[in-house]
């Protein structure tokens, strides 16, 4: 496992799913994670288990929706802790389960606020402290497979996670003369609170998803937590601008 001991990073959505999973991954290899969520239970609950396990951790509540809000998670992190070496832009939500004629106006600005605008102006607010730091930093951001194919009956999630690898692609682009390394992981469905609402949606749902899956079973939060750490290790420096799959061979054919 590689080490990032003295290191900063911030999870969003680490109140549960894969975003805990990853902030309990970076404090149990050395980081001092700061854990983000709009849900202060699920956030502090996060930290506890870091806590419990010998980790470092704060919690700061965060609507990722608002661009004021996400700014001061990052000064905020950087008053506790000095600095910020890795940002990792998790949080999003499912949105409706519709045909794209049935999607409102609301379903669809929603979704971008929320799962474009946190990557957006996440990336903005880390990059900027990034830039002041000789070491410049790493940034993971949460796409889905869903980014790279279309998704029926989820128009706006797919739209949106495409965003996501496009503005990903570009800031890694826009930063790599700067140290700043950014990528992006592309989860098929993984155990998680927002898969659990897609099988509650709709009779045999579950069997649906798990036909499509070539491993045939969900991936584990754990499992996405491994590869984003593996992108932020300095072992892997020179993989900036991807979007790494993790689908259990979805698209492989």
């Amino acid at each position: 496992m590689s080490s990032f001991q003295n290191q900063v990073a911030i999870v969003t959505g680490a109140g549960s799913g894969f975003g805990r999973a990853t902030a309990i991954a970076f404090a149990a290899a050395g980081a001092r994670v700061i854990v983000s969520d709009i849900n202060d239970e699920g956030g502090q609950a996060t930290v506890e288990q870091i806590k419990q396990g010998g980790g470092e951790a704060s919690f700061v509540r965060c609507n990722v929706a608002e661009p004021s809000e996400i700014e001061s998670l990052v000064a905020q992190t950087v008053a506790l802790y000095g600095r910020l070496d890795i940002g990792i832009n998790n949080a999003g939500i499912g949105g409706k389960f519709a045909r794209l004629t049935d999607q409102t106006k609301h379903d669809f600005d929603q979704m971008m606020a929320i799962n474009v605008g946190s990557v957006f102006y996440g990336m903005q607010s880390q990059i900027r402290q990034m830039l002041t730091q000789p070491e410049g930093g790493k940034i993971v951001n949460i796409s889905s497979i869903a980014g790279v194919r279309g998704m029926p009956m989820g128009g706006p999630y797919s739209a949106a996670k495409h965003a996501v690898l496009g503005l990903t692609k570009t800031a890694a682009l826009e930063y790599i003369r700067q140290n700043i390394r950014v990528n992006a992981v592309c989860p098929v469905y993984t155990h998680s609170g927002m898969v659990q609402d897609l099988i509650d949606k709709a009779p045999n749902m579950e069997a649906k998803m798990l036909r499509v899956i070539p491993i045939g079973r969900f991936g584990q939060p754990e499992e996405i937590a491994q590869t984003i750490l593996w992108l932020c290790s300095p072992e892997n420096g020179f993989c900036n601008g991807q979007a790494i799959q993790m689908d259990g061979g979805l698209t492989a054919g």
